[in-house]
Order: structure tokens, then C-alpha cells, then sequence
């Protein structure tokens, strides 16, 4: 597994979400409550990714992550889909670290 610098943890806000692109992988990462989370950002429906402008992973009030395309929504904590097409499918998740106030994920 290659490790990857994404960003410094202040670079996302707590209640806030930042899409990457690592080795042609699109990548999201949300952080909630000091706890980060990882996903590979393309929705388990039809493969496109979540985002309907740069960084906006969020439904509206912030709860959830939402697909821009079909309105499915995830939970943020494990990625599992509650509600859309692809109910009960999952977000493919993203090993993810903090080191050194660097934000690291692992493909």
C-alpha cells in the first residue's frame, strides 16, 4: 500500500468535507466531531461522483453524505446508504490518518 499526503488536517473543517484525486482515484474525506472519514467518491448506483461542485459531499444540514446525481444519502460514519437507489449499499471506504497535521490516506 502507497501512503499520500492529501492535505493539513486545517484544511478541512470539522463539519465540513474536501474531494482529492490520488493516482486517478477520486477520493473524499469528511471530518465530523475531530474524527475523519474516507471514501472512494463514486456513488455504488451508476459509478458517478458524489459532488455537484468542488467539495459539496454534504446534504444540507451537514448529517449526510449526498450524491448529486440520484440524491442518495450516507451516513458519514461508516458510509452506508439510507436512502435512494442504492439503499443498503455502501460507500467503498479509504484507510485515513492524521500524522503530524497532515492528513494521510493509504491506497
Amino acid at each position: 500500500m502507497a501512503e499520500h499526503v492529501l492535505c493539513d488536517l486545517e484544511d478541512i473543517p470539522d463539519g465540513g468535507a474536501r474531494g482529492f484525486a490520488v493516482e486517478r482515484t477520486l477520493l473524499l474525506v469528511v471530518r465530523r466531531d475531530g474524527n475523519l472519514y474516507a471514501y472512494v467518491n463514486s456513488c455504488p448506483h451508476i459509478g458517478t461522483p458524489l459532488d455537484f461542485s468542488p467539495d459539496r459531499f454534504l446534504s444540507y444540514d451537514a448529517k449526510y453524505i449526498l450524491c448529486s446525481t440520484h440524491g442518495a444519502l450516507f451516513r458519514i460514519e461508516d458510509g452506508h446508504c439510507i436512502s435512494g437507489p442504492c439503499a443498503g449499499d455502501s460507500l467503498d471506504p479509504i484507510n485515513v490518518a492524521v500524522h503530524n497535521g497532515q492528513v494521510k490516506i493509504s491506497l
